[in-house]
Parts: C-alpha cells; sequence; structure tokens
C-alpha cells in the first residue's frame, strides 16, 4: 500500500500537484483526447461557454457555486466518450471596471478621468483587468475546473472585438439599430446611461403627495415625485373607473407652479384604479412607464424639465434647482395654493446606479438603440419573435420551467435596447462621422473621419459569447464542430439581461440557437439566509475555504441538497462536513488497498456478493439518469449516503469477517468485490469531488495494472478520461 495513505488525507498538498498535472497532460481539450484516442473523431459533441467573470474582482461563492456545476456536467460527459469542450474566457465589465479604476485613482491621486485623459486611462485599466484575470484564472483552477485553457477568450480581445464589430454592422444594415431620442436609464452621477441589470432598487422612506394642477382641474391626482409635473402634458385613469369617465379626452391649460401646462385626459388599461386616486400624472420625458403610455395615445415626449445633472431646466422658482429641493418648492406651492389634498407616508423603490450610487433619472437622450419589434427583412419575424420562438417549440429547455413564464413575459414587455455608454472602457460604438457622411462597421482610411465617442453596452458583447468565442466572424472548425453550445449554466437573475441577449444575438446572426438547455442556479446565501456582502461581513473567499477545507468539500457543500433556480444556505459547518466525508472516502480507499494486493480478477463471487453488485449496478443506473435529467444534487446526495453508509458503514463492516478468517473463497469474493466496488466508486464520484478521486486513483490504477490481466488501457490514464461506468462485469 502507497505510504500516502498512512496519512490523514491533505488537500493542500495536493489539490495544486493534480491541476497541474490535468494540465500538463492536455486533456482538458477535446483535440487531445482524440488524438489518444480517449474520445472518438465521430463522437458527439458537448460543449460549455464558461459565462464569463468580470474583471472586476475575485470570484465568489456563486462563481464557485457555477464553476462546480458547470465541472460536473463537462467531467461527465468527458468520461462518457464525448468530445467535451468547455471554453473559458473573462468579461471585461466596462462600467463596472471602469468605475473601479476611477474610483481608486480618485482616492490616490484626488485626479479624475478628463484629468488623465483617454488613452491614460484606458491604460490603466487594462492593467487593472490583467491583475484581476489572472486571479480569476489562479481561483477557477483552484476550485478544479477542467477548462480547455488553449481556447481562453476575453470579450476585448481582437477576436471578440472583430465579432462585434461585424454584428453592429448586420444589424445596422438591417435597420435593427438606429440612433435616436429615447428614454433612457440616465446616471447623474455617472454622467452615462446603464443598463436595467446596473440598477440597484433601495427601500426609502417617502411621501404620496394628492393634488389637483389648478383650482379649476377636476381631477385628483397621487406622485411621490412632484418636482416632475410640471413636465406633465395628461392625465391617465383605467378605462373601466366610472369615476373620470365623463373627463376621458377632454384638455386643460392650466400654470403649475409658474410653468404653463397643457393636460389631456386619456384613458389607458396599465393604469391601477387601486393607487392614489386612480389617476395618474403622466411625464413622458421621466418615466419608462409614461413614454409607453404616451406612444398609445400619440402625446408628446418632448418636454424635458430635469437635465443630466438632476437640475430643473424650466423657468421661474424652479430654475436649475436640484430635483430634491425642487420637490419642496412645489409642495409649499401646492400648499400655499390650497391645492394639496394630503401628503402621507409611503416607501418607495428608489432607483439607484449600482457602481456609483447616484439616483436614477429616466432622460429622453440621443442614444443607439436596437429595435426589437421591426420585422427583419427576409425573414418576416422581429428580435422579440427570434427571442420567443425556440422557447415555445421546446428547442431550448429552461430548468427549472417555471422560469420559462417569467422569460416570456418579460420579452413580451421589451423595450428596444439601449446600446450605448458614455465611458471610454469598452467596445467603441464603430461609427465615423465626417459632416453629415457616416459609416460603421470599419475604420475608414481617409482623413477627417471622426468615431462616436460612446462605447457599447457590455451584454451586446456577451450576447455574441456562444459563437465569439469559437471564432466567428471566421468560419471555423470550432464553430461548426461546437455550436450550438448544449448547455448555458447561470444564475437567474441574469436570466434576462444576458441569457436572452444571447438567444437575440445568435438568432439574428446564425440563424440558430446559441444552447439548447438553461440551467439556472440560485444565489448562495450565509446560514442565516442573508445575501452575502461584504457590509454584512458574511462573505466566504472560495480560495480561503479551499485552503481550509479542499475544493472537493467546497463543491459537494455547494451542490448537495441545491435544486435549480432556488437560494441556499452556506456555512463553514457544510463544507466541513464533506471534508469528513473526503476523509472516510480516503480511509475506504486505503482500507481497500491494503486488503486486496493479491485480489484475483478471476476470483467467483459468492451469492452474497453479486448482490452487493446487483445494488451498485442500480446506483449506477440511478446516478446516471439523475445527472442526465439536471439533477445532480440527487446524484451528489445518493454518492455520500451510499459511500458513507452502505460502503463504509456496511459492506466493508461485513468484508472484514471473512477477511479475517480461513474461508479462503468468501476471501477471494470480499477483495474482487472490494476492487470493483472502489473502482465504480471513484468513476461515479470524480465529477463533484474530483481531487480526491483522482489522488486515490493513481494508486488504485498502479495495484490494478499489476494484478489485471488484460491491462485495461483505463487504468494506464487519469481517473478524468476512464470510462464512465455503464454494467458491472464481474
Amino acid at each position: 500500500m502507497p505510504e500516502k495513505f498512512l496519512q490523514p488525507y491533505n488537500p493542500a498538498s495536493t489539490e495544486t500537484r493534480i491541476y497541474a498535472e490535468w494540465e500538463k497532460s492536455g486533456l482538458f481539450n477535446p483535440d487531445e483526447c482524440i488524438k489518444h484516442g480517449i474520445a472518438k473523431a465521430d463522437a458527439p459533441a458537448y460543449t460549455i461557454v464558461l459565462p464569463p467573470p468580470n474583471v472586476t474582482g475575485r470570484l465568489h461563492m456563486g462563481h464557485a457555486l457555477m464553476i462546480a456545476i458547470e465541472d460536473i456536467f463537462i467531467r461527465y460527459k468527458r468520461m462518457c466518450g464525448y468530445r467535451t469542450l468547455w471554453l473559458p474566457g473573462t468579461d471585461h465589465a466596462a462600467i463596472a471596471t471602469q468605475s473601479v479604476v476611477e474610483k481608486q485613482i480618485k482616492k490616490d491621486e484626488g485626479r479624475n478621468r478628463h484629468d488623465l485623459g483617454r488613452e491614460e486611462l484606458l491604460k490603466r485599466i487594462g492593467a487593472f483587468a490583467t491583475g484581476n484575470h489572472n486571479t480569476i484564472v489562479s481561483q477557477l483552477k483552484t476550485m478544479g475546473a477542467s477548462l480547455d485553457w488553449s481556447r481562453e477568450a476575453f470579450t476585448l480581445d481582437e477576436t471578440r472585438s472583430r465579432a462585434v464589430r461585424a454584428v453592429f454592422k448586420q444589424m445596422y444594415n438591417a435597420g435593427l439599430i438606429y440612433r435616436g431620442n429615447r428614454i433612457v436609464n440616465w446616471d447623474p452621477k455617472g454622467q452615462t446611461t446603464i443598463s436595467d441589470d446596473e440598477i440597484v432598487y433601495e427601500e426609502r422612506h417617502t411621501k404620496l403627495y394628492t393634488f389637483r394642477y389648478a383650482k379649476d382641474f377636476p381631477i385628483h391626482v397621487a406622485t411621490t415625485r412632484p418636482e416632475t409635473k410640471v413636465g406633465d402634458v395628461a392625465v391617465a385613469v383605467h378605462p373601466d373607473d366610472a369615476r373620470y369617465e365623463i373627463f376621458v379626452g377632454k384638455e386643460y391649460d392650466v400654470v403649475f407652479c409658474d410653468v404653463p401646462i397643457h393636460i389631456k385626459v386619456v384613458a389607458d388599461k396599465k393604469v391601477d384604479p387601486a393607487f392614489g386616486t386612480g389617476a395618474v400624472g403622466i411625464t413622458p420625458a421621466h418615466s419608462h412607464i409614461d413614454w409607453d403610455i404616451a406612444d398609445r395615445h400619440q402625446l408628446s415626449h418632448e418636454v424635458t424639465v430635469i437635465n443630466e445633472y438632476a437640475r430643473m431646466t424650466v423657468a421661474g422658482r424652479l430654475a436649475d434647482k436640484k430635483t430634491i429641493d425642487a420637490r419642496e418648492i412645489v409642495v409649499d406651492w401646492l400648499k400655499s395654493e390650497g391645492l394639496l389634498e394630503k401628503e402621507e407616508d409611503a416607501i418607495q423603490n428608489v432607483a439607484t446606479a449600482e457602481r456609483t450610487g447616484g439616483v436614477i433619472e429616466p432622460l429622453p437622450k440621443l442614444q443607439w438603440f436596437i429595435d426589437v419589434n421591426r420585422k427583419i427583412q427576409g425573414r418576416g419575424k422581429t428580435l422579440k419573435e427570434l427571442m420567443l420562438n425556440p422557447m415555445h417549440s421546446g428547442t431550448i429547455q429552461i430548468i427549472p420551467e417555471h422560469f420559462g413564464k417569467t422569460y416570456f413575459h418579460w420579452v413580451e414587455n421589451l423595450r428596444d435596447w439601449c446600446i450605448s455608454r458614455q465611458i471610454w472602457y469598452g467596445h467603441r460604438i464603430p461609427v465615423w462621422y465626417r459632416g453629415e457622411e457616416i459609416t460603421v462597421g470599419i475604420e475608414p482610411k481617409e482623413a477627417g473621419w471622426v468615431q462616436d465617442e460612446d462605447t457599447l453596452d457590455t451584454w451586446f458583447s456577451s450576447g455574441l459569447w456562444t459563437f465569439s468565442t469559437l471564432g466567428w466572424p471566421d468560419a471555423t472548425v470550432d464553430l461548426q464542430n461546437y455550436h450550438p453550445t448544449d448547455l448555458l449554466e447561470t444564475g437567474y437573475d441574469i436570466l434576462f439581461f444576458w441569457v436572452a441577449r444571447m438567444i437575440l444575438m445568435t438568432e439574428f446572426t446564425l440563424n440558430t440557437i446559441p444552447f439548447k438547455a438553461v440551467y439556472l442556479h440560485g444565489l448562495v446565501r450565509d446560514a442565516q439566509g442573508r445575501k452575502m456582502s461584504k457590509s454584512l461581513g458574511n462573505n466566504l473567499d472560495p480560495l480561503h475555504i479551499s485552503e481550509k477545507f479542499g475544493s472537493d468539500a467546497a463543491r459537494m457543500a455547494l451542490v448537495v441538497g441545491n435544486t435549480p433556480g432556488t437560494d441556499m444556505r452556506m456555512s463553514e459547518e457544510k463544507i466541513k462536513g464533506y471534508k469528513h466525508f473526503a476523509n472516510k472516502l480516503w480511509n475506504i480507499a486505503r482500507f481497500v488497498l491494503e486488503n486486496s494486493t493479491d485480489w484475483k480478477q478471476d476470483a467467483p463471487l459468492t451469492e452474497d456478493d453479486k448482490v452487493v453488485l446487483i445494488e451498485l449496478e442500480n446506483k449506477i443506473f440511478e446516478v446516471t439518469k439523475d445527472i442526465d435529467e439536471y439533477r445532480i444534487y440527487l446524484a451528489a446526495e445518493k454518492l455520500y449516503h451510499y459511500i458513507w453508509h452502505t460502503l463504509a458503514d456496511g459492506y466493508i463492516e461485513y468484508a472484514k469477517q471473512a477477511l479475517n478468517s480461513n474461508d479462503l473463497i468468501a476471501k477471494a469474493s470480499r477483495k474482487k468485490t472490494l476492487m470493483i466496488l472502489l473502482d465504480h466508486t471513484l468513476r461515479l464520484l470524480h465529477p463533484f469531488m474530483p481531487f480526491i478521486t483522482e489522488e486515490i486513483w493513481s494508486s488504485f490504477a498502479l495495484l490494478m495494472r499489476e494484478t489485471s490481466k488484460d491491462k485495461q488501457s483505463d487504468y494506464d490514464n487519469f481517473l478524468m478520461v476512464a470510462k464512465w461506468p455503464v454494467t458491472i462485469e464481474a
């Protein structure tokens, strides 16, 4: 028996060495697996592209969960003989990354980006991104991710940049990308548009004000933002609200807080009759909902009363006031005019920018948009329809299923996508101007052309991820072999922001789906069910956890009991429990190896041992079925109980009687059965706990080579490429 088994299992001295051996073997690369006969050239492909972590910092436990789940599927499929590709990469995460660097420069040097200039700022951000990329790669390796590093991608590298420019040009030529004035999420603090996913809603105490615009105005309205009412163009009521039926269609001219406004009463089904008075003022320029209502009723969108710096733009007493100060002025005016019916305490979800903390102001801005409702020439469908069709047809499977309803609701209500950002880091909009001339896609060689200053929303480039990582726009062999990908595994919180946009971009560009299934995991919370955050001090660092308990223990703790789409609680105690499980497996292996050095491959089995192997074969069937049907949490739990209770507490204790007896037939049968049990158990558990199983396998395979008659090729290779068990031949 190898000397290492005389000591307890030590992941700290094992895992780094084993990963280096895996990486050196080249077997994460499907081309190498084909070359060495591990996978056949005509075997089915299985592909996952890693959801690219942002280069803003270190990975967290949510990333660790993602890595564990994806690596389980990849290792399983590789052992099943598939041409298996898990393609790594990172995301430049434009706004987040630039924001972090700008804050640090401000703190250290007291300067802003304009003091540095575009070139110097981008140089600083590039260095920051490179440093974090290296940290992320180290973390991925620590967690055992069997990624094909030879194909690593970055959303801002040249291949991905070419893809971005090519898709932009195609969509522009198809009339789907346009520049226009539409309402956007504007961050006054960061001075840029932001996407919905970069908004954090904060519950804040506020007041709900009920008032009339003038003494002769017949309807009371309620709002939490009276300062915006100087920009109202209408009052909307529900069509079935009998209280206001006689007023619908009427128009009124009033002077509201020194500002002349024209109000039309309209009926719209989106109005909630139970909110406030059942009548709401419509401010199209400063509310996404109001903008849509104005569209439906052909109302003006042009009345803006707040600027990019969150200051009032109207004349009179509100001129150039901050919005919060303007609110007090308007309320005081309403009181003095006898127009304020009442004010009530209320709780409001205030939209703030995730990176700057600035309160979002919906504003009409001249920006670049993707039209999701325009029919695509030659295809007769809109981008919305392209996003919905594969879900309706079942071509793409969502796990768990109930997220499908949420997906449909979101897509059906999708507005045109604002893709331009007023920052410097990222893919610069591939549009150049010279006077009235415009060119798109490729920079002109002639002098006098000036490129658009804005950059693209990060989701534009990450939306191309499944095919840009495989070499598109070139017609590469990888693209032919590995696309569409098989599985996208990610958090349910970005189902819309990323998953939907990947479907949109891939369907438009390649006329196919990006992936066949979407597996959505939940958030990893602390033991009390709270979201992990620096402010609460409840973060669990994957590297720290791996160093303390081993990555195998962390992986099992993250997977067992973690049903798709459901948040889970995590604690060091749970991870510690799976460290004990690793020790149990180590002790099982030690017992088998020290008692089976003289085992015989052709030893006849007793009837009792045949029953034991039938039970093992049933477990193989169950675990395989669970993985195939995306129930890896059940597969992991079943293996845990089988190994700890059935194998360790049950069979090994039973086997000791024969091993210590003079019954040569029973003894030979037990030794052979123990070897079969360890063989198949290691294979089954490998995708879940790759390091310890590989370490045990190296000694087990050595014994097999010494004692096996047919020198099975499986035992000459890494466990990571051994065959997945199907049946037991004893």
